[in-house]
């Protein structure tokens, strides 16, 4: 495959259109303040840019309940209300946002599957704390959690990885996917005694025939890319025992040092070197297909920062 088709970002207002105000923290300069940073990159030969793309509700209910998808839709025509406690608030147009960064999602993991691209990466995704029938923490529907099940039952793979490395644990796709084998699954996250959602202890290793194909490796709040460097070699041996078909990395940028609402203190070094090694593992073992999700990231220059340094990781 060609330098030219390796690798795609997915930017557009159907994904910027994915945030809550200017007075919440998944505000909306979030996208914008990515797209500023890729533009300025000279990466034009080595990147390809794709619209955001809206998945049907058939695709949405692969992971959610029809009924928690009513919901949905029934609060985007109100415009208003909240979606959960209050941390996740209604809007007018809020389906629609959210099925776009699904089918942003979806897409980029159909061409990765049909050998169009090896990498993806888009940017107002990883939605990872919604579960199947509610939302929670900012994500309206999980699009980590869609693109697993349509691994799994659309293409029929056996074994899909998910590296979380958001500040928050990824309790929507732990939990849904607790007891599946085929989902090997490892998160570094700050430790859920000091942050929402308060879950992802280390001794939550997998349930029933899955035990074991679990990895949660809470980090002190504080904790920097030393810390991150020493635990990370327990995420690539867990892949190496269950070698993946397909790789899913959420970075969130929430644990970069500075974030207004965690207490963690990486720098973009971490995201790179967790981006790197994960693509030099696709190219082993997945014919390359890795999948990198935003996640969460409420200081715009470390989203910038972030994210720019997982895209240039994940070029040839």
């Amino acid at each position: 495959m060609s330098q030219l088709s390796s690798m795609c970002v997915y930017l557009g207002e159907g994904l910027a259109a994915y945030n809550f105000g200017s007075d919440h923290p998944f505000g909306p300069q979030r996208h914008d303040a990515f797209r500023d940073a890729f533009e300025d990159q000279s990466w034009n030969d080595q990147v390809r840019r794709h619209d955001p793309v809206q998945a049907s509700q058939a695709e949405i209910e692969r992971f959610h309940s029809h009924e928690y998808v009513e919901l949905v839709r029934q609060k985007s025509q109100q415009g208003y209300g909240s979606l959960d406690y209050g941390d996740t608030p209604a809007f007018a147009g809020v389906y629609e946002a959210a099925a776009t960064v699904v089918g942003s999602a979806l897409h980029a993991t159909a061409r990765l599957m049909s050998s169009d691209l090896k990498r993806a990466f888009v940017p107002i995704a990883g939605l990872h704390h919604a579960a199947r029938d509610r939302a929670a923490g900012f994500c309206v529907f999980n699009d980590c959690g869609v693109v697993i099940e349509a691994l799994l039952n659309d293409f029929g793979l056996q074994r899909i990885a998910y590296v979380d490395i958001d500040a928050h644990h990824g309790d929507g796709v732990f939990y849904a996917f607790e007891s599946d084998p085929r989902v090997i699954f490892a998160d570094l996250h700050q430790d859920g005694r000091t942050l929402y959602p308060g879950t992802g202890s280390a001794s939550e290793t997998g349930t029933q025939e899955a035990k074991g194909t679990k990895l949660n490796i809470p980090m002190p709040p504080g904790a920097g890319d030393e810390r991150f460097m020493r635990a990370w070699p327990e995420v690539e041996a867990l892949l190496e025992s269950y070698p993946p078909q397909f790789i899913l990395l959420q970075c969130g940028a929430d644990s970069l040092a500075g974030d207004p609402i965690t207490g963690m203190c990486y720098t973009s070094a971490s995201h790179a070197h967790a981006a790197r090694r994960l693509r030099e593992l696709a190219e082993r073992h997945c014919n390359g297909r890795l999948l990198a999700l935003g996640g969460g990231g409420y200081n715009l220059d470390n989203i910038a920062t972030a994210w720019t340094a997982v895209v240039e990781a994940l070029l040839d």
